[in-house]
C-alpha cells in the first residue's frame, strides 16, 4: 500500500501567505492612523457669521441673504474656515484684512466709528434736556392759572346780558 504524503510546500506557502497578510494589515494600521474628518459646519453656522458681514458687490446687503456668485464664494470660504477651526472673530478679521472694515455689519467701536455708538444716546439725552427746559419755561411764562374773582364773573355775566338785550 502506498501512502501519500502531503506536500509540505503548499502548507508552508499557506502559512507564509497568512502571516504576510496579517503583517501587512498591522503595518498599514500603524503607518497611517485613521483620522476622523472634521464635521462640516451647517448652513446655520455659516449664516451666523455671514450675517455679520456685508456683500462686497451689492450695497447694504448682508452676506447671508445675497444671491450673487461672490457672496456664494464668501460663504464657502466661511464654511472652509469654520471646518479648519477658525473662530467667528478670526473669520471677520480675515475679511476685514482682505476688503476693509466696510464689510462689517457693525462698525468697530474704536476711532471715528466710535461716534456711531456715542452720538445716538448723547443726542437723546440732549434732546430730553431741551424738552425739559422748554416745558419749565412755558409753565413759568404762563404763571399760575387763577380763577377770576367771583365779583368779576358777575360783572362779566351782567355785561353780556345787557349787550344781548340791546340787540333785541
Amino acid at each position: 500500500m502506498t501512502h501519500h504524503r502531503p506536500c509540505a510546500l503548499p502548507r508552508a506557502a499557506l502559512v507564509l501567505f497568512v502571516l504576510a497578510i496579517a503583517l501587512a494589515s498591522v503595518l498599514t494600521s500603524l503607518a497611517s492612523p485613521a483620522r476622523a474628518q472634521e464635521p462640516t459646519p451647517s448652513d446655520d453656522q455659516v449664516n451666523a457669521v455671514a450675517k455679520q458681514l456685508y456683500c462686497p458687490v451689492c450695497e447694504n446687503v448682508p452676506l447671508d441673504v445675497c444671491p450673487t456668485q461672490a457672496c456664494a464664494q464668501w460663504r464657502q470660504t466661511i464654511r472652509e474656515k469654520l471646518t479648519a477651526g477658525w473662530s467667528e472673530q478670526e473669520i471677520k478679521n480675515y475679511f476685514v484684512e482682505q476688503y476693509g472694515a466696510r464689510v462689517l455689519a457693525a462698525p468697530p467701536s474704536r476711532g471715528l466709528s466710535l461716534l456711531v455708538y456715542l452720538l445716538p444716546p448723547l443726542a437723546f439725552v440732549v434732546g430730553a434736556y431741551i424738552v425739559y427746559r422748554a416745558v419749565r419755561t412755558w409753565r413759568r411764562a404762563a404763571g399760575p392759572v387763577a380763577s377770576p374773582p367771583p365779583a368779576a364773573e358777575g360783572d362779566y355775566t351782567r355785561r353780556i346780558e345787557e349787550e344781548l338785550r340791546r340787540r333785541d
